[in-house]
């Protein structure tokens, strides 16, 4: 039975006492004429119940223990918590982020919600961090904007209301200025969320996934390298020589990146594994090729979401066991570049090769802005407006690009980078800027063999 039914006016809070606890709900709970003021009357779990009954046979919306008494918000710290450790700091943070859009998704309308802006800062501040909120000193107004969180988050059983599921989705898909987010930042999002509510599932709590019952098309993403942003190897030079004219001569801000930068595009090593490189783990002879075993990356993801509590991660070698290594030629250009680098600049305390003025890791930001001076530099007007070079992860796509145009075994070339020869040949298999003259000329050779001028005979 259900008592002390009480709703405001426009049906916009309601609060029943059902089985011995308060159920507030709100707004539009069901899909058929009339289920708004059955939630009304009854409570919001009631109709959540005829939901549920309307599901195919064995696809019901409760879990073995029956209806789940779980909010979403406080499902979604515990899925976090449970998720924290072992897990790398970029994936912490973006499992945060994809929690805190679905959370603000999952709220009813409430009285007192606060702006948008400060509850997605709120959340991604505390909710979703460990340890959790409870145990850390939290400003009193950010406690407050948790705490009518906690207050106005929907169940969890009410995803498998395909309008609130469709609603979440539709979060997932637009940034925070409400234009289209990019088809892999959404459909990495989505994951998330299927992966909590595969989880939620484990745990009992759900007898189904919500989003079953929802037609969704999920944004085709681009898997290949747009080849626009390849540099061939001349513009790489011009690249790096522009680099080392960034900044006054004194501190050098340019020069110390160029090794990095370089590591990039002749060694095919991605960012965070770059900034990681020591000098103990390379083989810099003085003429010839050299050699790199790389076995660590120092991805860069924010205080909060390291166990160490620094800006940058410490981990292994992406998708691979920890503790497995990845042995890196390098090339007698780039064997220079870095020989010249820790004569001139030594190497940091911890044997690394490029480092900061302090001698600190290098930051995205710092890598972002030389980058950008160097392209103003070294590219012409008409490239520089173009994705050319456009991130300093574009080295590493024109490092693989160059090695198979050159007509290296895409196996070779794959164990080099760190990728499977799948992933290679569809991503990075695109032509060098400008390499279509190169075919042209080629082709055209080819077809000036058999347009010798006629020659009469006589006789």
């Amino acid at each position: 039975m259900v008592q002390g039914g009480l709703v405001e006016s426009g049906g916009v809070v309601g609060v029943g006492r059902c089985r011995g606890r308060v159920v507030r709900h709100a707004g539009p709970v069901g899909r058929g004429p009339g289920l708004v003021e059955v939630a009304g009357e009854f409570g919001a779990e009631l109709a959540r119940a005829l939901r549920a009954s309307l599901l195919p046979a064995g696809q019901g919306a409760y879990g073995p223990r029956g209806p789940s008494e779980l909010s979403w918000y406080a499902f979604a710290t515990g899925y976090a918590r449970d998720h924290w450790v072992g897990r790398a700091a970029t994936t912490r943070n973006g499992t945060s982020e994809a929690l805190t859009l679905v959370t603000r998704a999952m709220l009813w309308e409430m009285p007192g919600r606060p702006a948008e802006a400060v509850l997605h800062r709120v959340l991604r501040s505390w909710a979703f961090v460990v340890p959790g909120p409870e145990a850390r000193e939290i400003p009193p107004q950010d406690r407050l904007v948790l705490a009518w969180v906690a207050k106005a988050s929907r169940p969890l059983i009410d995803l498998h209301d395909p309008a609130v599921a469709r609603a979440v989705l539709e979060a997932l898909s637009v940034k925070r200025d409400g234009k289209p987010a990019a088809p892999y930042t959404s459909g990495r999002k989505r994951r998330i969320l299927v992966n909590a509510l595969f989880y939620a599932m484990e745990q009992g709590e759900l007898g189904s996934n919500p989003l079953d019952r929802v037609r969704w098309r999920v944004p085709k993403q681009a898997r290949a390298v747009d080849p626009r942003v390849v540099v061939n190897p001349l513009q790489a030079q011009n690249l790096l020589g522009a680099l080392s004219y960034v900044g006054g001569f004194k501190r050098a801000r340019g020069r110390r990146l160029v090794g990095l930068f370089a590591g990039m595009y002749y060694a095919g090593l991605r960012p965070e594994e770059a900034v990681a490189v020591t000098l103990p783990d390379c083989t810099l002879p003085t003429s010839g090729w050299g050699r790199l075993v790389l076995h660590r990356a120092r991805p860069q993801a924010g205080k909060k979401w390291t166990d160490s509590g620094e800006m940058h991660d410490d981990r292994g070698l992406k998708s691979r066991p920890p503790g497995d290594v990845r042995i890196v030629p390098l090339p007698p250009s780039l064997v220079s570049i870095w020989r010249d680098s820790v004569q001139t600049f030594g190497t940091a305390p911890d044997g690394r090769l490029f480092f900061t003025e302090r001698g600190t890791l290098l930051g995205y930001t710092t890598c972002h802005r030389a980058w950008n001076e160097a392209r103003e530099l070294a590219l012409p007007p008409e490239l520089a407006a173009t994705p050319l070079g456009k991130r300093p992860y574009d080295l590493r796509h024109s490092a693989l690009s160059t090695w198979l145009a050159a007509g290296a075994d895409p196996a070779e070339v794959a164990q080099r980078a760190g990728n499977s020869v799948e992933v290679l040949l569809t991503r990075y298999a695109k032509c060098l800027y400008d390499r279509q003259s190169l075919t042209n000329q080629r082709i055209e050779h080819l077809l000036d063999a058999y347009d010798s001028p006629s020659t009469s005979c006589d006789g």
